[in-house]
């Protein structure tokens, strides 16, 4: 192998494994390093339009607590208001610590349920990441090998 496609090869071994991981970039049309590195920066600059970033949602267990605790103070009037007759001979200190104790059993189950879909949303939310840093890595390589490279791992 002569020096100067040696010193290509070495060069593109390193700019790839900074950027692309650990691969080995070769110039099959006897490109300049100059072409190289535009080519390289051309091709991430484009697989990186490919591929989404996450938008990672936190809150779940408390935004199922607010809206628990709002269903179970809701529901808890309902039921009350069934009983027209009964509910409204009560102490509306009676009738407040009753919504609150329905409320709290809501909210605690507004927790669980919370959790569970916001666990649920992170899981996609990284097959998503992988997916996309799959898609982008694939559309590099695409990218390299039409404008003349070879590239193995």
């Amino acid at each position: 192998m002569s020096t100067p496609l040696r010193t290509t090869l070495l060069t593109c071994s390193l700019l790839l494994s900074t950027t692309a991981g650990a691969e080995t970039l070769v110039p099959l049309n006897g490109q300049s390093q100059q072409q190289i590195q535009s080519d390289i920066a051309s091709c991430q600059s484009q697989a990186s339009g490919t591929s989404s970033s996450s938008t990672s949602s936190g809150g779940g267990r408390l935004r199922g607590a607010a809206v628990g605790a709002a269903a179970g103070a809701a529901a808890a009037e309902v039921r009350g208001r069934q009983h027209d007759e009964a509910y409204d001979r009560i102490d509306d200190d009676v009738k407040q610590e009753y919504r609150q104790n329905q409320a709290r059993e809501a909210a605690a189950a507004g927790v669980v349920v919370g959790g569970s879909r916001q666990r649920r949303d992170r899981r996609e939310e990284r097959r998503n990441d992988q997916a996309a840093q799959s898609s982008s890595s694939q559309a590099y390589v695409s990218c390299m090998s039409s404008r003349g490279y070879s590239i193995s791992p």
